[in-house]
């Protein structure tokens, strides 16, 4: 049909001929099952969704709607991960929609050099996430704070200027603390870009966002040809080797979606 809607998930390689096409998981996702669209030795994994949901209008509705947002967007990770399994693929754009085939070739047409390139650079290649944080010192007691034993021998309540002195402390070992995190960050990125072949900084989460705890002060994704993966492991430090209060977490391997900005369109149902 010309004017059936599609969603778009992710490009790949056409498989060369006589090998089969990429064998899909067809079961429906948000709309009537996967499929694939071909151009020129590059192929989109698409799916037939419903007007009402993804046309212009609704989906500018539903693009404020962050439940809605969160079911479309498991959806997309679940076909791109499914993908990214089997074969190396660049994922488009969360709701990235085109009028029918003939559109989404078109599409691919648009995006030709810029999608050859990006499937080139993550051949063999996977994204591991890095992400660093001090934890917080611990608070000094209040003033108000009754003491931990009463009685004969035990020890008196801080007074206020005890509790602001100990507050000033508290803030220059919270500085220093910080800025030693800061430091071991800059130092371990510099030894972890070594073993890949690309790095992007994002910008550190905010601890509402990641209910993590502590402060994030490296947030940092890196393609590693899969080659290297324990070479760019064993530069992680372990907890031991780490400054106090800081803490290492890693996450991966990923389909390599930092590494795979394209030009592919934005949101929209008139991507023809």
């Amino acid at each position: 049909m010309t004017d059936e809607l599609l969603y778009v998930y992710t490009v790949l390689r056409s498989a060369p001929p006589p090998s089969p096409p990429l064998a899909l998981d067809a079961r429906a996702r948000l709309g009537r099952g996967l499929g694939l669209v071909e151009y020129r030795g590059l192929a989109a994994v698409v799916e037939p969704v419903e007007a009402v949901d993804f046309d212009e209008e609704p989906l500018r509705a539903h693009l404020e709607d962050l439940d809605w947002l969160a079911d479309v967007a498991r959806a997309h990770h679940d076909v791109v991960a499914h993908v990214g399994h089997r074969t190396t693929t660049v994922p488009l754009r969360l709701a990235t929609l085109c009028r029918g085939r003939s559109g989404v070739r078109r599409m691919l047409a648009d995006a030709y050099e810029v999608l050859g390139e990006a499937l080139e650079r993550v051949t063999d290649a996977e994204e591991w996430g890095v992400k660093l944080y001090a934890q917080p010192a611990a608070q000094p007691a209040s003033p108000d704070t009754p003491p931990a034993e009463s009685g004969p021998g035990a020890a008196p309540a801080p007074s206020g200027r005890d509790y602001l002195r100990r507050r000033l402390a508290h803030r220059r070992a919270e500085a220093d603390r910080t800025g030693e995190a800061r430091r071991a960050a800059e130092a371990l990125h510099q030894r972890l870009t070594g073993e890949a072949s690309g790095a992007v900084l994002h910008p550190p989460q905010q601890q509402q966002l990641s209910q993590a705890p502590g402060q994030n002060v490296l947030n940092a994704a890196y393609l590693v040809p899969t080659a290297h993966r324990q070479a760019f492991l064993d530069r992680v430090p372990a907890a031991d080797d780490l400054p106090p209060g800081v803490r290492v977490e890693v996450t991966g391997p990923w389909v390599p979606y930092s590494f795979t900005h394209t030009t592919a369109p934005a949101p929209s149902a008139e991507s023809t």
